[in-house]
């Protein structure tokens, strides 16, 4: 009889367990994203400022003066190839808003500030897509610095992930 209890426990304990883990692997499936990021040619890259990366109480920042993420971001872009700078928003196909916040979070982690980077459709000006990447704080600057360009390759690596169709992986998950 205890046998038969055990084995029968056993079994349930199994049994829940098959049930947990197909209710984990049902993943919701990727949202699409917007049909004007892959579509685009042209981009206007707007420099939407953001606080002074000069000074914060007589410690420099980081080198570059406040257009860093500007001329980082247009740079990044241009020898990507993917799409073609533009001089004005009204002959783009996508306007690529780069901005930079000095960033207090209030938590113990060791964050500076934050690279955004707003993807807007310039026919609507409906924000297409937002990317967001705190930057980390360090003692020296050489490694804020260095932390400064990590950030930056985030924000760039994800937008260029935005043109990678789903992975199949994904769409296994849900069927």
């Amino acid at each position: 009889m205890r046998t038969i209890k055990s084995l029968a426990a056993a079994l349930a304990i199994l049994g829940l367990a098959q049930v947990l883990n197909a209710q984990q692997s049902k993943a919701p499936a990727p949202a699409p994203v917007p049909a004007q990021i892959a579509a685009a040619q042209k981009v206007f890259i707007s420099n939407a400022g953001g606080a002074s990366l000069e000074t914060v109480i007589d410690e420099t920042v980081f080198n570059g003066g406040p257009d860093r993420p500007y001329n980082e971001f247009y740079a990044a872009m241009k020898s990507w190839g993917r799409y073609e700078p533009v001089s004005s928003p009204a002959d783009a196909d996508l306007i690529l808003e780069i901005s930079w916040v000095l960033t207090d979070t209030g938590l113990r982690l060791p964050v500076l500030g934050q690279l955004r980077l707003v993807v807007v459709d310039p026919k609507t000006h409906v924000t297409l897509w937002n990317i967001t990447e705190y930057v980390r704080g360090a003692l020296l600057l050489g490694n804020r610095d260095k932390n400064f360009d990590q950030a930056m390759n985030t924000v760039v690596a994800r937008l260029k992930a935005l043109m990678l169709p789903p992975s199949p992986s994904a769409n296994a998950v849900q069927k």
